[in-house]
This record gives C-alpha cells, structure tokens and sequence, in this order.
C-alpha cells in the first residue's frame, strides 16, 4: 500500500467538498459513492483511495448502483463531447457496421432484460470481447448480473480515479 503522498493526491485532498463531489459525480454518478469517498479525505495516497472506493462500491444499493449506471451511456455510443467515454469504449472505434448493429440489439435486449443500459469495464477490450460479454451476461439472473455490474463499476471507478489522481 502507497503511504506517501502524491501531488494529484494533495490536490484532491485539498479540492473544496463541492468542487471535490463534482469531480467524483464525473467518475461514479452514484451520489452515496461520492459521499462516502468525501468522508474519508484526506487520502495518505492513492491506494487508499482506491480502497475507499472499493469499499463504497461494496455499500452501495441496488438504487445507487441504478443511479452509478445511468451515467454510462451504452457500449457504441460513447457520449457526444465526453472523452472518457470515448477513451474507454476505444474498443468500438474500429468496430464494422455489423458489429455495430449487432451491439446495438444486444444493448436492447439487455436493457429490456435487466431494465439498465449492460455495463462492463470497457477499457483494452475489443468490440468482439465487448459483444461476448453481453451475450453471456444477458442468461444471468437479476441478482448475478447486480453484482456483476458492482464488479464492473468498481474496475471503471479505479481507472477513473487513478486518472485524477495520476502526476502531472
């Protein structure tokens, strides 16, 4: 565990609480995730933040992770002017127009499933591992898929946070 104090750390530590609960809206839309990471500044480092973060992740409901995914627009369609979005569905960049297509039905039949757009760590896959997982998540059980989607969130969360919290 990193003790030592890092200048991206420092400057989280020291963001006003609401200019701080901004930033965190913009790694995870679950207000009570935010709450709970702003409640525990300051950080000693960033691994103690990624735990925080894994912790809050553990505590949050089924309406605060519905609230978490509705801040992730769905798989192929990364959000107009939002880099993040479009850095992490990278994947689908280079994607065919049948996989596109293909994506966008799965996407509707997962929602219409699971009643929330299907939410995986999009980072370093590749459209086809992106297809896959939808395919084999949609026979999941409600309840399996919830804590899948945790698993999920908390992996976007980490990269998010590492991000803001990365050296300049």
């Amino acid at each position: 565990m990193t003790t030592s104090s890092t200048p991206g750390i420092v400057r989280f530590n020291t963001l006003a609480a609401e200019e701080a609960a901004t930033v965190l809206h913009e790694v995870c839309a679950s207000a009570a995730w935010g709450s709970l990471i702003l409640a525990h500044r300051p950080y000693a480092g960033p691994e103690a933040l990624l735990s925080a973060s894994d912790a809050a992740m553990a505590e949050l409901s089924a309406e605060d992770l519905a609230e978490a995914m509705a801040g992730h627009p769905p798989i192929g369609r990364p959000k107009p002017g939002d880099p993040a979005s479009a850095r992490e569905q990278r994947g689908m960049a280079g994607a065919s127009e049948e996989l596109r297509a293909e994506m966008l039905e799965l996407n509707l039949a997962y929602q219409e499933r699971f009643g929330h757009v299907f939410l995986i760590c999009a980072t370093g896959a590749t459209g086809e591992q992106m297809r896959d997982a939808v395919k084999a998540r949609t026979g999941n059980s409600p309840e399996q898929e919830r804590e899948i989607v945790r698993a999920e969130l908390g992996k976007i969360n980490r990269i998010r946070l590492t991000r803001l919290v990365e050296d300049s």
